[in-house]
């Protein structure tokens, strides 16, 4: 066995920690310590994330982060947020907790608690000890989120990330429809289907312990999707919680789409605008997926904040408030271009005659030629049609 000792090291510095991490040509999960440079922005994200929900509870908080590798995300946590009373870094990997311990004594923190155990089993044995609860694991977090439905109590936070985005966004359909009990949809608005079906599915799998879950922040960034949610308790909470479950029939032919809520609505086979089979994606979650009042919470602790990509957080974060009021679903111009056969106009002035018609309309963090209105697609086929 690799001894922490044979492997070449080198810091980095995050924020206001400094870790030790193993070099590497590519980031792997056979890596000796796994570290993602890239999820940086995640990571920045995060701690703006936490912060604002430490704001909220107002109160002294422990932390677990499931997945802790070099302990970096945890080290980070109790460090940059005020009132962590613990973090706890845990990682099945015995060279992750020593480098772990290695890089608490590096930060000189006394709250960070870094331990070796099965992420189901240390999230069963400290049920109810958690406020927050961190799943970041290297692909998908499915296996996981029951043990966190079962220990986290009400009022507390969870943070998932899925990196397996080839099975959210439909390109292997089977393993999503395995993981998540649910089938994907393979077209342009594929990663926000995939962030609701992961939505849909962490609110299921809660809801079997009368827990419900009210989404703050989502965003699909990358090669990974990552939601945080605050959890809520009750029968009747949970039950009305539900009524966001539902699903989303796609026409690849004309590009309508339908929104259908519940567990199992009545869908007809063909779209009533041009009779073409619909593709239909779900059980996913319906309901919202961005809260403005805490994103704008977030966007106002952000330049106060030491962070490195300060620039791209805020950006990513006004994107995502902008679109927290509208449907599910968006538009790609581009798509909607090739339909027409026309040449792209300027989304500027698209957007600008959709809203003088009275309607709601913004970017989206999903793709840059899209568009999240609620006008019909009739309409906006008019405005973009109207630029040739």
């Amino acid at each position: 066995m690799v001894e922490l000792k044979e492997i070449d090291f080198l810091y980095v510095e995050e924020g206001q920690v400094r870790v030790k991490i193993p070099q590497f040509e590519k980031v792997t999960s056979r890596a000796p310590v796994f570290f993602n440079p890239v999820m940086e922005l995640n990571r920045d994200l995060s701690v703006v994330a936490l912060t604002m929900y430490q704001h909220l509870k107002d109160d002294d908080m422990v932390i677990c982060d499931a997945f802790g590798g070099s302990g970096i995300r945890g080290i980070r946590y109790a460090k940059e947020i005020e009132g962590v009373s613990l973090a706890v870094v845990n990682d099945l990997n015995p060279l992750a907790v020593e480098l772990a311990n290695e890089n608490i004594l590096e930060n000189g923190l006394t709250n960070v608690k870094a331990c070796r155990e099965d992420a189901n089993l240390i999230l069963r044995k400290c049920k109810g000890k958690f406020d927050v609860v961190d799943i970041d694991p290297f692909g998908t977090p499915a296996p996981y989120v029951e043990s966190a439905a079962a220990s986290l109590k009400a009022g507390g936070l969870v943070c998932v990330t899925a990196t397996d985005t080839s099975a959210l966004c439909g390109t292997y359909r089977k393993p999503c429809i395995r993981k998540y009990g649910a089938k994907p949809l393979r077209n342009e608005y594929c990663h926000e289907t995939g962030l609701r079906i992961l939505a849909g599915f962490l609110s299921r799998t809660f809801s079997k312990y009368k827990k419900c879950l009210d989404f703050q922040f989502s965003h699909s960034t990358e090669h990974y999707m990552r939601l945080y949610a605050l959890v809520g308790k009750g029968a009747k909470k949970t039950d009305e919680s539900l009524e966001n479950i539902g699903y989303i029939a796609y026409c690849p032919k004309c590009l309508n789409r339908q929104v259908f809520k519940g567990m199992a609505p009545r869908i007809s086979m063909d779209c009533p605008e041009c009779g073409e089979v619909w593709n239909v994606s779900g059980p996913l979650w319906c309901g919202k997926i961005q809260n403005a009042e805490f994103l704008n919470g977030m966007l106002d602790m952000v330049p106060e904040m030491e962070i490195n990509q300060k620039n791209e957080v805020i950006k990513l974060l006004e994107k995502c408030l902008a679109e927290s009021g509208a449907p599910p679903t968006f538009y790609d111009i581009h798509a909607i271009c090739r339909k027409l056969k026309i040449s792209a106009p300027p989304m500027e002035g698209v957007m600008n005659l959709i809203k003088d018609r009275g309607y709601m309309v913004t970017r989206t963090h999903f793709n840059p030629n899209g568009l999240k209105t609620d006008a019909p697609l009739s309409f906006i086929e008019d405005v973009i049609g109207s630029f040739k």
